[in-house]
């Protein structure tokens, strides 16, 4: 029987990114599980946890009043030829991810999501179960532990292109030392951006293990919890990149490991 790997997201929007997780768990080898805040589902009934992408966290979950976000340029490298034409035979594909993505519930938050997504995670790291947090989740799971986010991240692209795209065109470095890097087989690679804020200080047991050039925190694992990651970028929308499908086959691994005891016990 496959692992159950919860996927959380909004009750409305969000398609493009439960979709494209659905299909990271499948080809992983795990049952994929949707929830959302009218649709809840018991931590007891999940193998696993995927914390998604989405609305901003509520500055009040680290105690700050929130910020006026500054208006600014996003700017785009040139794909180049090879690029513009595979684009171009995308362009439904990219279309569709692009209305999934772009939701009015980007700046202004989803509480209900939050106090849904926090209750989980605490419930997951008290039993020790494997997790995921992408964008938004990573730094809900951040949070969660005590630290606390960037709410606007233009003073740190003042001098390097601040990069809006599903494409992987930004650089990232990786601790080498990392469970993180190893599971990735990699001290450095490219990833998508589709973020506006970061985490600025981890929370506790959280360890910093990959940043970009501006010292920008990409990612951050736990290290008291054997598979328990935070990733900035979306993994779920590089399906043709193998050391990105190995975050969910991380996952799914793990997520059977800890049901053999109680298998066994049954």
């Amino acid at each position: 029987m496959r692992p159950r790997i919860g996927v959380t997201g909004p009750d409305r929007g969000g398609l493009a990114a439960w979709v494209f997780c659905w299909l990271a768990i499948r080809r992983a080898g795990g049952q994929p599980v949707h929830v959302t805040p009218s649709r809840p589902r018991d931590i007891d009934t999940l193998d696993g946890l995927i914390i998604g992408g989405g609305a901003d966290v509520d500055p009040a979950l680290y105690g700050e009043p929130p910020a006026s976000p500054q208006l600014r340029e996003l700017r785009r490298r040139s794909p180049g030829l090879p690029r513009f034409l595979l684009t171009l035979a995308l362009f439904p594909l990219i279309w569709l991810l692009r209305r999934g993505l772009a939701t009015k519930q980007m700046i202004r938050g989803d509480p209900a999501r939050d106090a849904l997504e926090t209750r989980l995670l605490l419930q997951a790291l008290e039993r020790d179960m494997p997790i995921l947090g992408i964008c938004r989740g990573a730094q809900l799971l951040s949070v969660v532990c005590g630290g606390s986010l960037h709410q606007d991240l233009s003073d740190y692209y003042e001098e390097t292109p601040s990069l809006w795209t599903i494409w992987p065109q930004k650089t990232i470095h990786l601790d080498g030392g990392s469970r993180l890097a190893r599971l990735l087989g990699k001290d450095s690679c490219q990833v998508n951006s589709l973020h506006r804020q970061a985490i600025r200080e981890p929370g506790r047991g959280l360890q910093v293990v990959a940043w970009e050039d501006n010292r920008v925190i990409q990612a951050v694992e736990h290290a008291e919890h054997p598979c328990v990651f935070g990733v900035q970028w979306h993994p779920e929308y590089l399906p043709q990149r193998d050391e990105q499908q190995a975050l969910f086959r991380a996952l799914v691994g793990h997520a059977v490991k800890a049901r053999e005891p109680l298998q066994s016990g049954a």
